[in-house]
C-alpha cells in the first residue's frame, strides 16, 4: 500500500492551479496483495461505534484502505485541482460478504467519469476488493471540486417525509475530528482545526463524512449482520463539531432507510438506505 507519509506530504505542499476546463481522465491503480494489520481495526471500530469481534471488519473499514489509492489519484498529475477542500457528496458501499481481518486482499480504484454541473467538477471514484478471484466488497463515491458561480444560491435541504418520533442522539466533541483521522488515515484539515478549516470557508471543524456514514451503519448492524446489502448515503449538510445530532432508521420492503438529523430533527446532515440482496 502508498505511504499515507509521502502522499499528504503531496497533498500538503504541491502546487496545483486549480481545474483546468478538460474532462479528467480514467486513471487507475491497484495493489496486487494487502495483508491488514490487525491493530488498525480496533480503534477504527471503536470511534465508528461498531462492536468488533476480533475477526470480522466492521463493513466501511475497507474504505479507509480505498482512500489511500484515492489519495494516488488526486495526487496524479493529470489532477490539476488539490484535494484539500474537496467535498464528499455520496457513497455506495455493496458488502458482497464479510471480510475478515486474516484474508489477503486485491485492491483496485478507478476514476471512471466526470462531469461538469452548476456546482463544479463532479468526478465518479469506483473502489473495488477481491480476495482470490471473488468481488468481496466495492464502493462508488461521487466527489465535488467546488467551483463559485456568481449568484448561484443553492437551496438547504429538507429531511424526508419518515417518521421521526424518539430518535436516538449523540454527542460529537471538538476532538472527534482527530479521533476519526488517526483511525482512518484521513487527515483532510477542514476537519482537524478551526483555524484551517475557516481556509476554506467553514467557521468550524467538520465531521468526516465517512465517520457519519459507519456511525450510522454501525447502529444498523444489528439488523445488517453478514447479509449481502448495499449501503448507500448521500451528504447533505455539513456537520460541525462540537454538536449533538439525532439519528432514525424505518423499515422499507427491500430493507432500511435512515437519517442523520440536527439536534432538533429538522435539517439533514445525511439520508441513506439499506438494501439487501438475500
Amino acid at each position: 500500500m502508498p505511504s499515507l507519509f509521502s502522499l499528504y506530504r503531496k497533498i500538503f505542499f504541491a502546487r496545483k492551479p486549480g481545474w483546468d476546463q478538460k474532462p479528467l481522465p480514467e486513471i487507475r491503480v491497484s495493489v496486487p496483495k494487502v495483508s491488514l494489520d490487525a491493530a488498525t481495526v480496533p480503534p477504527y471500530a471503536k470511534v465508528c461505534g461498531f462492536e468488533y469481534d476480533g475477526r470480522t471488519l466492521p463493513p466501511t473499514f475497507l474504505y479507509t484502505l480505498a482512500f489511500r489509492l484515492h489519495a494516488v489519484i488526486f495526487t496524479h498529475e493529470a489532477i490539476t485541482f488539490p484535494l484539500l477542500g474537496m467535498i464528499h457528496l455520496k457513497n455506495r458501499i455493496t458488502q458482497y460478504r464479510p471480510v475478515t481481518v486474516d484474508e489477503v486482499l486485491r485492491l483496485e480504484c478507478a476514476l471512471t467519469g466526470s462531469d461538469e454541473t452548476d456546482a463544479g467538477l463532479e468526478f465518479d471514484l469506483v473502489s473495488k476488493v477481491w480476495a482470490g478471484d471473488e468481488l468481496v466488497w466495492e464502493a462508488h463515491s461521487i466527489y465535488l471540486y467546488r467551483i463559485e458561480t456568481a449568484g448561484r444560491r443553492a437551496r438547504p435541504p429538507k429531511g424526508s417525509d419518515m417518521v421521526w418520533e424518539n430518535p436516538k442522539s449523540w454527542t460529537l466533541d471538538d476532538k472527534l475530528g482527530w479521533r476519526y483521522a488517526r483511525a482512518s488515515g484521513d487527515y483532510n484539515l477542514i476537519h482537524l482545526h478551526p483555524s484551517l478549516s475557516k481556509r476554506f470557508g467553514f467557521d468550524r471543524v467538520l465531521a468526516h463524512g465517512m465517520w457519519s456514514k459507519a456511525r450510522c451503519v454501525a447502529e444498523l448492524m444489528d439488523k445488517i449482520g453478514s447479509r449481502h446489502c448495499t449501503l448507500d448515503v448521500a451528504f447533505k449538510l455539513p456537520l460541525f463539531m462540537p454538536s449533538e445530532v439525532s439519528f432514525a432508521a424505518e423499515p422499507q420492503p427491500e430493507g432500511l432507510r435512515f437519517e442523520l438529523r440536527d439536534q432538533k430533527g429538522r435539517r439533514p446532515h445525511l439520508s441513506g438506505e439499506v438494501i439487501f440482496h438475500d
